[in-house]
């Protein structure tokens, strides 16, 4: 069939995605000018994956081959490939067909034949699985509704990647090669298979930032208060568990160098033997490119971009942001910022401050991302003066200061926290929403596990502040605050409420349900709690007053009274403090 003249390079096709492993690749179509990089891969792929792919052996394409394969009209022959470093490490192509397995004449034929290539060393990644998922999508648009694959028996990875999708789909056997056929209708397995390995991957991409066994800190001056330089002695202070070099291309010449932390000082990665999971760097935004590339050829996982100069600083920024972000996404790298503020992480196994915070926050329970260091700092110093020590219930699980947040987001640290076990309540600072659909799925799904508090900037302006040049929706604040309750996010109004919820449902187990008392020294407070539960949708009972002058004792015995009473889930405590020769005193309830 020809090519119909309004179907050029479908460019809506290209999206970026997290594998198994947390790494990234890129999937875009396959085009003629990718000649080049087809030989390349097929010339490191094993003797076995080609049989299997092709059923004979088959060491090398012919030109014949290289030139089918790489021209498509995008309709009744697609190809997508997955790629890093620019470099194909996955293929996967359809071709329409009729009924009895021809190349389709008719454009009313919906069915097509899949087939795939993943290069050796990436396969167990999902690569193939998310090809699946992204080739479908494709074949929907353009009009196909089945697809059928013929796979030799001893290829169990690639009959596993078909099964294990969750569609509706069909097995037969015959002349030794299994064929299968399934819809390309989702359904509700292929939908919850399609999330669960997204949540996966996502959260293994941000266990990979926050829980490094290396750190590489790039920029580090030789005299202090510099950004690299703090950066660095934040890290060593915070008493990290992995290993921390420190790189800066000023360095001298020589072996065996130490940075003046008593660190190892290298000119570039690339005198660093081993691996380095995580790079912060904190070099001028011209020099970045540079230390990106070398991050990506060491095979570094995952960058913390603490430099500046980006979308924030105007229409030349926010291109340069752009450059990064693809830059950073072709080595198969997460990336947090630019222009972040940091990320910790206080796990004993970790205990990790790469950021601008002076002080470790203690170990605890909550996880937070905020999207401004402003609100970053506010959050972690309000939790620092309600409860130092760890155990206490403002201490801190994981933190992420996302800056600019050109790739990691909320939606990320949603993924992650979701099955954290250091992560019992979730608090985030949002200005803007990139994806509302997504972002409610995510926080639905989260909070039906442990609690999700959030505080929304920029709630009337209906703007995305400087720097984040991701893409955003704007929709009405009413529809913001609608959205969220019905994914069942706490929301609040302010830095304070942030901090307040998130001690309370760190520190207080969930009432098992809505039967409350409400329990106090004043009527009219009392009945103030005992609206304000009516209005939440609550079954208060009528409140217990005690005198005016009952004494901490007298709460006490009154507070166990309620709490032993059957159809009792949760119990308000309200006081109004005594006027006298003390003008106040605090009321200390003890725990029981």
């Amino acid at each position: 069939m020809q090519q119909p003249p309004d179907h050029a390079y479908p460019r809506h096709w290209e999206a970026d995605v997290v594998l198994r492993d947390g790494g990234t690749a890129r999937i875009r179509p396959i085009t003629p000018d990718d000649a080049e990089r087809l030989v390349s891969f097929y010339e490191q792929v094993s003797d076995e994956s080609k049989y299997y792919r092709f059923f004979a052996p088959y060491p090398r394409l012919s030109d014949r081959d290289v030139h089918r394969f790489t021209h498509h009209d995008y309709v009744d022959r697609v190809g997508l490939a997955a790629t890093v470093g620019g470099e194909f490490i996955a293929t996967v192509r359809y071709d329409r067909i009729n009924d009895r397995g021809l190349p389709a004449t008719d454009p009313g034929d919906d069915q097509a034949e899949v087939a795939f290539l993943v290069q050796d060393a990436h396969q167990g990644r999902g690569v193939a699985s998310a090809l699946l998922e992204h080739i479908a999508a494709v074949a929907r648009e353009r009009g196909i509704r089945r697809f059928a694959a013929e796979v030799l028996p001893a290829n169990s990875k690639m009959i596993k990647v078909f099964t294990d999708a969750g569609y509706t789909q069909q097995r037969t056997f015959e002349d030794g090669v299994v064929r299968l056929e399934f819809d390309l209708e989702p359904t509700e397995q292929s939908m919850a298979v399609m999330r669960g390995r997204e949540q996966r991957a996502e959260a293994r991409s941000m266990q990979r930032l926050l829980a490094p066994g290396s750190v590489a800190v790039i920029g580090t001056g030789r005299t202090p208060g510099g950004v690299g330089r703090t950066a660095l002695r934040h890290v060593l202070d915070s008493g990290f568990t992995g290993r921390v070099h420190a790189v800066n291309h000023a360095f001298p010449e020589g072996t065996d160098r130490l940075d003046p932390e008593g660190v190892p000082a290298v000119r570039s990665l690339r005198e660093i033997d081993g691996p380095v999971d995580l790079a912060v760097i904190a070099v001028p935004a011209d020099h970045v490119p540079e230390v990106i590339d070398d991050c990506g050829e060491h095979g570094v996982q995952g960058v913390l971009v603490l430099s500046s100069g980006y979308a924030e600083a105007g229409t030349e920024g926010r291109e340069r942001q752009r450059a990064l972000l693809r830059r950073t996404r072709s080595y198969g790298m997460r990336l947090i910022g630019p222009n972040a503020f940091g990320l910790i992480n206080t796990a004993p196994g970790v205990r990790l401050n790469a950021s601008f915070a002076p002080v470790m926050p203690a170990t605890g329970r909550i996880g937070l991302f905020t999207q401004s260091g402003a609100i970053g700092i506010a959050l972690l110093s309000g939790l620092h003066e309600r409860g130092p020590g760890d155990g206490s219930p403002a201490g801190v699980s994981t933190f992420v200061s996302a800056g600019n947040r050109a790739d990691a987001s909320g939606n990320d640290l949603l993924q992650y926290w979701y099955d954290d076990p250091d992560t019992d309540v979730a608090i985030l600072y949002l200005e803007s929403i990139g994806n509302p659909r997504k972002f409610t799925r995510l926080a639905r799904r989260t909070a039906a596990v442990k609690p999700v508090v959030v505080a929304k900037g920029a709630r009337h302006h209906g703007t995305a502040p400087l720097g984040h040049t991701v893409p955003t929706v704007r929709i009405p604040d009413s529809t913001v605050a609608a959205l969220m309750r019905q994914a069942g996010v706490i929301r609040v109004d302010t830095v304070t409420e942030l901090l307040d919820a998130g001690l309370l449902l760190a520190s207080q187990p969930l009432p098992a349900g809505a039967r409350v008392a409400v329990l106090g020294n004043s009527e009219a407070l009392s009945l103030l709690a005992y609206d304000a539960c009516l209005t939440e949708g609550l079954r208060p009972r009528r409140p217990r007053v005690l005198p005016s002058a009952a004494t901490p004792h007298d709460f006490h015995t009154a507070l166990a009274e309620e709490l032993a009473r059957e159809g009792c889930d949760a119990v308000v405590v309200t006081a109004i403090p005594w006027v006298g020769a003390v003008s106040y005193t605090r009321l200390t309830l003890p725990t029981t």
